[in-house]
């Protein structure tokens, strides 16, 4: 077993900073607000290690100048000027070894949401910002639906074990679209009322795994005969290429 958690902190309405720690050391991954990451270094006595950014965008990499002005350490991220405080700049296939932990990480370049986004892949785990999210996708704000797919699909290739921790909590109201999209999936039910009782509890649906998304996630299913079919009558006509699928789904999912 790793001598390490991963801990949820909450950020804005909906952001988690995925917070790797053990009993003296942090890292983490997309702090879009230094204040819950500064109190709960505080609060735990912990040094921080590391900061991980997927994706320029402020709700994930806001906090950067705040942390880093009281917790010197190196960041990782993509190759993107908008994100100033990145001090290792990472391209697709690059490894890094994150500090105090030791856990060999990959970066793989998935773009779509936005034109530089990366993921961080290691140690059984997925850090994917807004590209993947449990049985959903993010918005394509720089991207097209081509690299969303090829980004998705190459995600998909990981192994069915791997933890998914994507940067927002969306998984109810994406299960309810996953549900229009594909209604036959005998999956989306009962993972439905899984994911139910755990926001009853105040608790994060998340991490979510490549295996339950191949199942449920309909971004990842526009091979599947059931989503082929709303999205043709979505687009009201005929769809057989999955590109075209997915772009007919998104453009669904924006207006649902």
């Amino acid at each position: 077993m790793p001598a390490y958690q991963v801990i949820a902190l909450r950020a804005f309405a909906d952001n988690y900073i995925w917070t790797i720690r053990d009993a003296t050391h942090a890292a983490v991954v997309d702090p879009g607000d230094a204040q819950p990451v500064l109190d709960y270094l505080a609060r735990e006595k912990l040094q921080l290690a590391a900061i991980l950014n997927t994706h320029h965008h402020a709700d994930h990499v806001g906090g950067n100048a705040a942390l880093l002005a009281r917790h010197p350490a190196p960041v990782y991220g993509p190759h993107d000027e908008r994100i100033p405080e990145v001090s290792t700049r990472l391209a697709d296939g690059e490894h890094f070894t994150l500090p105090h932990f030791g856990i060999d990480m990959e970066t793989l370049e998935i773009p779509g949401h936005t034109r530089s986004h990366v993921a961080f892949f290691g140690g059984g785990m997925l850090f994917c910002g807004d590209t993947l999210f449990a049985a959903g996708c993010g918005r394509l704000f720089e991207g097209t639906p081509r690299q969303m797919h090829d980004s998705l699909t190459r995600l998909s290739r990981l192994p069915d074990d791997t933890r998914v921790y994507c940067g927002h909590e969306y998984t109810l109201s994406n299960i309810r679209f996953a549900r229009a999209a594909e209604p036959d999936n005998t999956r989306l039910p009962e993972l439905e009322t899984r994911m139910q009782v755990l926001r009853d509890q105040d608790q994060p649906t998340l991490p979510s795994t490549i295996g339950q998304e191949k199942a449920t996630n309909p971004f990842l299913r526009v091979n599947e005969p059931g989503i082929i079919s709303s999205a043709s009558a979505r687009a009201e006509k005929k769809l057989s290429d999955p590109v075209s699928v997915l772009a007919a789904i998104r453009d669904w999912k924006n207006n649902f």
